[in-house]
C-alpha cells in the first residue's frame, strides 16, 4: 500500500513503524477554585514550562544546532507576551480553570495562525499547539512523550513531530519520520531535515493506517511511503538508498567552491531567509548572500508594531553576519494570506487581489516609513542591503516608494543619523503585470528578482492552495516560462541584474533554461545551496542553449517537465 503526502526531508528510510499516538488532555473533571487559585496554578504552569523548555532548547542545540533550538526559544518568548498571558487571566476572572483558560486562548492563537496560507506563518499554529499541550500536560500531571528509547530502524509515525518530541531522541535509531500534518516549511520539516531523517508530511489519516510493528519504507524525496512493502521492494529501495548517500556525499565538495557553470563563468547563489537567525544557517551553508529576507514575520510575531529600532537591529544583524555579502530585503508583504490582526486590515472578499504588500504600504506611510529608515540605518555600515518591493504592478508604486525613501533620507540627515546614501531599491516581479511591463520597470529600478510562486498563480489564474486546480500551478507551464525569459531579457537590455528567489530556482530541470536566458542569480532554501551549485557546475553554455530550445518548443507544461526531468537527471 502507497501513502502520498509531502516531501519533506529527502532521503530514503526503511524500518519498522513507531505510533505516537496524542495523550489525554481531558480536563472535563477540573473543579474552578477560585480566581486566586487558579492564577498561581497558571503562573506555576507557566513557570515550569519555561524551566523545561530552557533545558530543551539547550539540548537541542548541543545536539541538533541554533536554529532549531531557537523554535523552542521562540515559544517561550510568545508564552510571554503580555496579551496573551492577560487573555489567560481574563478567562480565569471569568469562571475558566486554569486548564479551560489556556486551552482556549492558545485554541484562538492557533486557529488564527493556521487560516494564514503561508506556510511559513502556520508555524507559529503548531507552536501555539505545542504550548498548549504541553502547559495542559504540566497542569494535569501528565507524562510528556519520551522518544529516547527508540528501537533501531524506527520509522516514527506521530500527527506533527515537535521540538519537544525530539529532546533525547538518537537520530541513529530512527530510519524515517511520517506525519499526519505540515508542510515544506513547517517545523516538523525544519527538524526532521536538522536530524537529516527522510520524512514524508500530511498523510492523511496515517495514525488510522500504520499500527506499531508495520514495515515502512519512506522515500522523503518523492514523498510517499510504502505499507509493509514485499522483498523485492524493499531491495529495490536498499538500493536506491545507497545512490542517494553515495550522492548526498558527493555535495560536500561544493561547500567552499565558487558558483560556476562548466565553462568556468560565474553566477551568484544566494539564500532565502525568515529571520535574523536564519542568516548563520545560510551562511554556514555556502550561500554568497540573502537574495529574500521576508521582513513581515518582525511583524507577524507580536501584537504591536515593531519600532524603528527593533526593525533596525534585526537588518543590522543580517548585514553584519553576511559581511561583504550582498543581503536583498523585501518590505513588509502584508495581506493575502498573511493577516496581522493588530493592524486592523479589513477583511476582503479575496485578498490576493486586494489592498496588500506594496498596495498597503503606500497607503500607510507612517508605518512603511519606519521600516525603510531602519533599512536606510542599517545599511549604513556594510553597505549591503538592497530594497525590494514586493507585487509591484505599475512604474507609478515603484516611484511613489522611490519618493518615500528619499523623505527617509532627508529625515536621517537632518536627525544626524548614519545611513545608506546608495542603497538601491529593486522589483519583485511576481504579477503577470510586472513580466509584461518589464522594460518599464526596469528603468525605474536598480535590480529585479523573479518570484515564481506568485508569478504562477497569477500567470495561469489559478489558487495555489486548492487541490482540484493544482495539475495548473507549475512553472513548468509555457505561460510561465516564457514570462520569465522575457523578464529576464527586458533586465539585460537595461544592464540590471536580475534573480529568481521562488522555488524555481531550486528546480535542477529549469536550471538550465534560467542559464540559457541569462539570469544572475538563484536564491534557495538553505538546504539547497549545495544541490543548486552542484547543478549550475554541471552545464555548458551550448548546452543550456540548446536545451531552452528544445523546451520553449513543446506547448504542454507536462511535455516540458518530462523532457527537462529527462535530460537533468543526474549522471549515472
Amino acid at each position: 500500500m502507497i501513502l502520498r503526502g509531502i516531501a519533506a526531508s529527502d532521503g530514503i528510510g526503511l524500518g519498522r513503524a513507531v505510533c505516537v499516538r496524542e495523550e489525554n488532555l481531558d480536563y472535563s473533571d477540573v473543579a474552578y477554585s477560585g480566581k486566586e487559585s487558579e492564577k498561581a496554578r497558571l503562573q506555576a504552569a507557566i513557570e515550569e514550562f519555561e524551566q523545561r523548555t530552557s533545558a530543551m532548547a539547550e539540548h537541542i542545540r548541543q545536539q541538533v544546532g541554533d536554529k532549531e533550538s531557537e523554535i523552542l526559544t521562540g515559544q517561550i518568548a510568545m508564552l510571554a507576551d503580555p496579551f496573551m498571558r492577560s487573555q489567560m487571566q481574563d478567562a480565569i476572572d471569568g469562571g475558566a480553570c486554569a486548564e479551560a483558560a489556556v486551552d482556549n486562548v492558545c485554541t484562538m492563537y492557533a486557529d488564527m495562525f493556521a487560516a494564514v496560507e503561508d506556510e511559513m506563518m502556520r508555524q507559529r499554529a503548531t507552536d501555539v499547539k505545542d504550548i498548549r499541550s504541553r502547559l495542559l500536560g504540566i497542569l494535569l500531571g501528565a507524562a510528556s512523550v519520551d522518544l529516547s528509547n527508540l528501537p533501531a530502524g524506527t520509522v516514527l509515525v506521530t500527527r506533527e513531530l515537535t521540538p519537544s518530541m525530539t529532546v533525547g531522541l538518537q537520530k541513529e535509531n530512527v530510519a524515517a519520520i511520517i506525519t499526519a500534518t505540515g508542510g515544506k516549511t513547517s517545523h516538523s520539516a525544519i527538524l526532521a531535515r536538522a536530524l537529516q531523517v527522510p520524512a514524508v508530511l500530511s498523510v492523511t489519516k496515517v495514525l488510522e493506517v500504520v499500527q506499531d510493528g508495520d514495515g515502512l519504507i519512506v522515500d522523503g524525496g518523492e514523498g510517499i511511503a510504502i505499507l509493509n512493502p514485499d522483498e523485492r521492494t524493499r531491495s529495490e529501495y536498499l538500493t536506491r538508498q545507497k545512490d542517494y548517500q553515495a550522492r548526498i556525499a558527493s555535495l560536500k565538495v561544493y561547500q567552499n567552491r565558487p558558483t560556476v557553470d562548466a565553462d568556468g563563468k560565474r553566477y551568484q547563489l544566494f539564500a532565502n531567509i525568515g529571520s535574523a537567525a536564519e542568516a548563520e544557517v545560510a551562511a554556514q551553508s555556502g550561500a554568497e548572500g540573502i537574495g529574500l529576507f521576508r521582513t513581515e514575520f518582525l511583524f507577524m510575531d507580536r501584537t504591536s508594531l515593531p519600532d524603528e529600532m527593533v526593525q533596525y537591529e534585526a537588518y543590522r544583524a543580517v548585514s553584519q553576519t553576511m559581511a561583504g555579502k550582498e543581503v536583498i530585503i523585501r518590505t513588509l508583504d502584508v495581506g493575502g494570506d498573511k493577516a496581522i490582526e493588530y493592524l486592523g486590515m479589513e477583511k476582503e472578499e479575496n485578498p490576493f487581489l486586494g489592498h496588500r504588500a506594496i498596495r498597503y504600504c503606500l497607503d500607510r506611510p507612517d508605518l512603511y516609513k519606519v521600516q525603510l529608515r531602519a533599512l536606510l540605518r542599517a545599511g549604513a555600515e556594510e553597505h549591503n542591503i538592497k530594497i525590494m518591493l514586493p507585487l509591484v504592478t505599475s512604474v507609478d508604486e515603484v516611484r511613489a516608494a522611490r519618493e518615500l525613501l528619499e523623505q527617509c533620507k532627508q529625515e536621517l540627515s537632518e536627525a544626524g543619523l548614519p545611513y545608506d546614501k546608495d542603497i538601491a531599491l529593486g522589483v519583485m516581479i511576481e504579477t503577470p503585470a510586472a513580466a509584461l511591463t518589464a522594460d518599464l520597470l526596469a528603468r525605474e529600478s536598480d535590480f529585479f528578482s523573479i518570484g515564481t510562486n506568485d508569478l504562477t498563480q497569477y500567470t495561469m489564474a489559478v489558487d495555489r492552495g486548492n487541490a482540484q486546480v493544482a495539475s495548473l500551478y507549475t512553472p513548468f507551464q509555457p505561460a510561465v516560462l516564457r514570462s520569465i525569459r522575457s523578464v529576464i531579457t527586458a533586465a539585460k537590455e537595461a544592464g540590471i541584474p536580475v534573480g529568481m528567489c521562488g522555488e524555481a530556482a531550486a528546480d535542477p530541470g529549469l536550471i538550465p533554461l534560467l542559464m540559457a536566458w541569462g539570469l544572475d542569480e538563484f536564491s534557495v532554501s538553505t538546504s539547497s545551496v549545495l544541490a543548486t551549485r552542484a547543478s549550475i557546475h554541471r552545464w555548458r553554455e551550448d548546452e543550456v542553449k540548446r536545451i531552452a530550445q528544445e523546451a520553449l518548443g513543446l506547448s504542454t507544461a507536462s511535455g516540458v517537465e518530462g523532457y527537462l526531468k529527462k535530460v537533468s537527471a543526474p549522471e549515472k
